[in-house]
């Protein structure tokens, strides 16, 4: 297997974000890349850089209005007299099948769902790497090697179409099962992030040829509050394509594995020709967002029961998973498992 990451995603960096009203230091930081090639290099997976593939795969997921709005925000934010040194939002449309605004602070509170996916200078460079990081492991497996994996940073699980949040920018994931779409008729996403990939299920809710399928604690109390409850399901041709899994908060292994079978009979259910693994490690027990119990050897197992299932050709795109000490362990640990689990 293969590890494909590109060195400007280091670049990105909001130093803060805003949670329960209070800025705090921003989590999604660089260093959460030196861990995850520590785990990589235990493995010995080899290195690989990303081609440029520009915006084409890009743009079969996210909206021209909002590519043209994060390659040119920062820009134009820093002709703001007065302006804070990184783009957050301050007001956001009721509703947004409206006017389209024309300041960038009002565009800023279009296009940002939270307050917790600041731009910089920098965070469109660092963003399109890590979408090209995605879209070069499946081309690894358009290509013919049976998996791959995509250290993307930042990650893209909660980003929409046309929205940023929850550190988020370009769905890495939605890109990779977009373009996987140009060899195999079906593509099933499993997410096994922390959180409920919101931005991810937005973008297939109502397709019936990418089955989403989400594992991550209950939002009733969690971000991303408004989405990933039982009773989403999808909507028209999409109804009955997208099953969640909200867990209760400090859920360990055991019961974890048992939601997990669930999850994966639905996808051999819908019999996908290729699968993308949203790999959070955010779900560990010592994660600094402290949401749910998974130990270090439980990503192991989490990663040989995925592989067992379904043997197919896989896309592996990292998305949370926070500072800590065991955080490359953690990487590691799944990608031993799933390793075993493809023998």
């Amino acid at each position: 297997m293969k590890c494909v990451f590109s060195a400007p995603q280091h670049k990105h960096y909001p130093e803060s974000f805003l949670v329960n009203g209070v800025r705090e230091q921003n989590p999604e930081m660089p260093g959460r890349i030196d861990k995850l090639l520590e785990g990589a290099g235990d493995l010995g997976l080899d290195i690989v850089t990303p081609k440029d593939y520009g915006l084409g795969p890009i743009a079969r997921v996210h909206t021209p209005e909002y590519l043209e709005f994060l390659q040119h925000a920062y820009k134009r934010w820093k002709r703001i007299p007065g302006a804070a040194a990184e783009i957050t939002p301050n007001i956001h449309p009721t509703n947004r099948d409206g006017v389209y605004p024309a300041s960038v602070v009002a565009q800023a509170g279009y296009h940002m769902a939270d307050a917790g996916a600041p731009i910089t200078g920098e965070t469109w460079e660092s963003a399109l790497n890590s979408a090209w990081s995605a879209i070069h492991a499946s081309e690894l497996v358009l290509d013919g090697e049976k998996s791959a994996y995509a250290l993307c940073r930042p990650p893209g699980h909660h980003a929409g179409s046309d929205l940023a949040g929850g550190f988020c920018y370009l769905n890495n994931t939605a890109i990779a099962a977009q373009n996987l779409r140009r060899k195999y008729d079906s593509v099933a996403i499993l997410d096994v992030d922390l959180h409920h990939g919101n931005g991810t299920q937005d973008i297939f809710y109502r397709r019936d040829d990418v089955l989403t399928v989400s594992l991550h604690a209950d939002p009733v109390r969690f971000y991303p509050f408004f989405w990933g409850h039982a009773a989403e399901r999808g909507e028209g041709p999409g109804l009955g394509y997208n099953l969640n899994f909200p867990l209760p908060r400090g859920t360990r292994d055991d019961d974890y594995l048992v939601a997990l079978d669930k999850a994966l009979n639905r996808i051999y259910a819908f019999a996908p020709q290729a699968l993308v693994i949203a790999l959070g490690l955010d779900a560990f027990e010592n994660d600094p967002f402290a949401g749910l119990g998974v130990s270090t050897e439980g990503f192991g197992k989490i990663g040989k029961a995925i592989a067992e299932r379904f043997p197919g050709p896989t896309v592996i795109i990292q998305e949370g998973g926070y500072l800590c000490e065991e955080l490359g362990e953690n990487l590691a640990s799944f990608l031993r498992g799933f390793r075993e689990g493809s023998k």
